[in-house]
């Protein structure tokens, strides 16, 4: 009788008599192996069942190789070639050749080495363009991928309480009873509070067809670009998942390789360009449970391992209630066009693991406009008094969100008028947290020279608009200046 040890055994096989034949060297995984060529790469999905996955079949092994392509030229269209035949017999096995069909195997073009992400932050080579880049393709990706079907029965509540409870369990042998008590106990709670939010955002078009495994590993610097690869196809409930659980693997991943500066300067410019700050109650939920699953991943790969520890103390961080509260502050920057706002608030974004809410990108936000459109093409007049008061209330409500999620904020606006700071102020007050004002000034000769070197930024603002702000503009008091801060040392 063949059994699936036996298929197994003859896949096996057949993998390395091709690995001799092409000539490859041969890395196994618990669902595949990969040939790597000189220049090409193969991968052959394993005649194996498992819990989240049945590749027992060729028709199956087929068809998840032929998912796997598709789902992932969305974001490495230039590393996935397609889908190769493995033809011949057994003991002389070719690559889309005559006769029946042996095995199938998705074809793939090698990168050099070092270019993973993984690799760059262990070489400490991972860089603000790096981030910027992955950002920019990230946030792109989530605002054209398919919504999910609010009655599909993906990313519910009782279904993200289990998998993050699963993952817990898989991380048991890392960490001791109360470590795991506590982690049990914060995300029960967690899963509880944020029932509402997750069926909401389902609701809203927020769970999309995803990557699903977005750590540093998966996402590579190619010639052409930064790209994510070997997202997940054998599970869809795996990637189809809110657009902020897809970017929490990256958050994740970055915090846990010691890259903090850079963790928030990657979710910054992703929410800057998707909006999507309404999320980030869920967030903390989502990195912990990534963390888990990368601590045990790790751990089985190699017991006591660091990189398992390392994601055990991510998921420890994160989900640290004293310490999430304790972070939360409201900064606001105050000072004309030109006057360093939104270099400095960069620097509290990277400094503090602050979220920032620039009044430029959010502006345009409200009328319909990309955070680079240019508003006179559209005959949209940004800096309206109506469109001011408008753009405040919508910075003081997304900031309460933030606040109220454990992050320090810093509000990137001018701030110009009394008004606008005693809301921000009052706002800090009624959330009993910290207050500060980042102070940025610059002489009028330097505030025109820099309005008009200004190139690619969101703000539209030029010598009028600093004119007229100028005219109207409203000092700190001296009671305002017992808050006031310069901006940090760069």
């Amino acid at each position: 009788m063949h059994t699936a040890d036996d298929a197994l055994v003859s896949a096996r096989e057949l993998v390395h008599t091709l690995a001799g034949v092409l000539p490859a060297r041969v890395i196994e995984t618990h669902i595949s192996w990969v040939l790597l060529g000189p220049e090409l790469a193969w991968k052959i999905k394993k005649p194996v069942r498992l819990p989240f996955v049945d590749y027992t079949g060729l028709q199956a092994r087929r068809h998840f190789c032929e998912e796997e392509v598709r789902l992932n030229r969305r974001l490495a269209p230039s590393l996935y070639l397609g889908v190769t035949r493995i033809t011949g017999t057994p003991h002389s096995p070719e690559l889309d050749g005559e006769g029946p069909v042996l095995e199938y195997a998705v074809r793939m073009r090698r990168f050099a080495p070092g270019a993973l992400f993984s690799e760059k932050a262990d070489a400490g080579e991972l860089g603000t363009a790096d981030i910027d880049e992955l950002a920019a393709l990230l946030a792109g990706f989530h605002e054209n991928a398919p919504r999910a079907d609010a009655a599909g029965g993906f990313a519910g509540a009782p279904q993200r309480r289990q998998a993050a409870l699963a993952a817990l369990d898989g991380a048991r042998p890392l960490m001791d009873d109360a470590a795991h008590a506590a982690l049990g106990a914060w995300l029960e709670a967690e899963a509880a509070a944020l029932a509402p939010l997750w069926a909401a955002r389902l609701a809203d078009g927020r769970v999309r067809e995803c990557h699903g495994d977005l750590h540093l590993a998966n996402i590579v610097r190619l010639d052409d670009g930064v790209a994510a690869f070997d997202g997940i196809e054998f599970d869809p409930a795996l990637r189809w998942i809110d657009v902020i659980d897809d970017i929490a693997f990256v958050v994740m991943d970055l915090w846990a390789n010691q890259q903090r500066d850079l963790c928030f300067r990657f979710l910054n410019a992703w929410l800057d360009v998707t909006g999507e700050h309404g999320g980030l109650p869920a967030l903390r939920f989502a990195v912990v449970y990534r963390a888990l699953v990368r601590a045990q991943v790790a751990q089985l790969r190699d017991a006591g391992s660091p990189a398992a520890r390392r994601y055990l103390d991510t998921a420890l961080a994160w989900a640290a209630p004293a310490a999430a509260h304790a972070s939360a502050r409201l900064s606001i920057t105050h000072g004309l066009p030109g006057s360093g706002k939104t270099f400095a608030s960069q620097r509290i974004v990277e400094h503090e693991g602050a979220i920032r809410l620039r009044s430029d990108v959010e502006r345009k936000r409200l009328h319909g406009l990309g955070m680079l459109e240019d508003s006179r093409a559209k005959g949209v007049d940004l800096y309206q008094a109506e469109a001011g008061a408008r753009t405040y209330a919508h910075l003081f409500a997304m900031a309460r969100t933030a606040l109220r999620a454990g992050y320090p904020v810093i509000l990137d606006a001018a701030f110009l008028r009394r008004a606008e700071r005693d809301q921000a102020h009052a706002l800090a007050l009624d959330l009993r947290v910290p207050f500060g004002i980042v102070d940025c000034e610059a002489p009028l000769d330097v505030l025109r020279a820099r309005l008009l070197a200004r190139r690619g930024d969101a703000s539209e603002a030029d010598g009028a608009v600093l004119n007229r702000l100028r005219e109207t503009a409203e000092p700190l008091s001296s009671s305002e200046r017992a808050y006031a801060q310069a901006p940090l040392a760069g």
